[in-house]
């Protein structure tokens, strides 16, 4: 009886160690092979007005592909929280909805965070603010006069009168799809910034951006301010320092056409 518990208990045992090994091999195998790296560089506009006998330059930070995500903003996160917290940038959404993340990449005015990584690692990444404004610091540009502008539109519903019955200002589907390609522009200033007339202008003229939406606003059935919106754009610097160069539809994130609605505003104005 003794020898066969003895023998009984060896077999358990190395029933036991055969199911450890099988188990550490299964986890093994379920660890995922660790990638190369793939280092890319990123220069990135730096300037700090606490600093301002400085002057701009541009610094180059290495990251790793392998491990980050593929839009430039991912890439740009990664640099702050791990290389430099100095690095100022906006950013929100991550989305492409709220227009905070908007710079220039590689020559092109677009959203950091829609704007995928270029996956040759001989070619740098070139990263500035948006082009021809005031900079804040880095990448962070000041849009104060580009809001002002956008208010001066005022840029909401207005009527001389309200429905009888004291609810909605009710609109046709027809006339609601007027507003598509138009009330999409989240305002991340991407096509102004592009605009040349808007660099040389930009104090007067109100850019791309603004007057799409002051076109939505003039085709929306349920305004009622058409006339005093067409009277504010009657003059020679606000709306026709348009010289239709298109930039403006060629860089917007969002694929929306700001040069065909100028081309409609002063279509109106000329036949109002």
């Amino acid at each position: 009886m003794f020898p066969a518990r003895l023998a009984f208990r060896a077999a358990s045992s190395s029933l036991k160690v055969a199911a450890a090994s099988a188990r550490g091999l299964a986890t093994e195998a379920a660890q995922p092979a660790v990638k190369a790296p793939r280092m890319k560089k990123f220069q990135i506009y730096r300037w700090n007005p606490d600093t301002p006998e400085k002057k701009p330059e541009m610094q180059t930070y290495e990251v790793d592909l392998s491990t980050t995500g593929p839009m430039v903003l991912d890439a740009i996160l990664r640099i702050k929280n791990e290389q430099d917290s100095t690095l100022t940038f906006r950013r929100s959404c991550r989305e492409g909805i709220c227009g905070s993340c908007a710079m220039n990449i590689n020559g092109r005015n677009t959203l950091a965070c829609l704007c995928r990584v270029d996956q040759d690692l001989k070619e740098d990444v070139k990263i500035y603010p948006l082009p021809h404004m005031f900079v804040v610091r880095d990448l962070v540009p000041d849009l104060t006069q580009f809001y002002k502008q956008y208010k001066s539109i005022e840029p909401y519903l207005q009527r001389d009168s309200v429905p009888e019955d004291g609810r909605e200002n009710l609109q046709s589907i027809e006339d609601r799809k007027k507003l598509d390609g138009l009330y999409e522009c989240i305002l991340c200033a991407c096509c102004s910034t592009s605009c040349p007339s808007y660099w040389w202008n930009s104090a007067e003229y109100l850019g791309p951006a603004v007057l799409m939406q002051a076109f939505r606003w003039m085709i929306d059935s349920r305004d009622q301010a058409g006339a005093a919106r067409r009277a504010r754009l009657e003059n020679s610097m606000s709306l026709y320092r348009c010289h239709t160069i298109m930039n403006c539809s060629r860089t917007c994130p969002k694929g929306l056409n700001p040069g065909l609605a100028i081309a409609k505003i002063k279509k109106s104005m000329a036949l109002a």
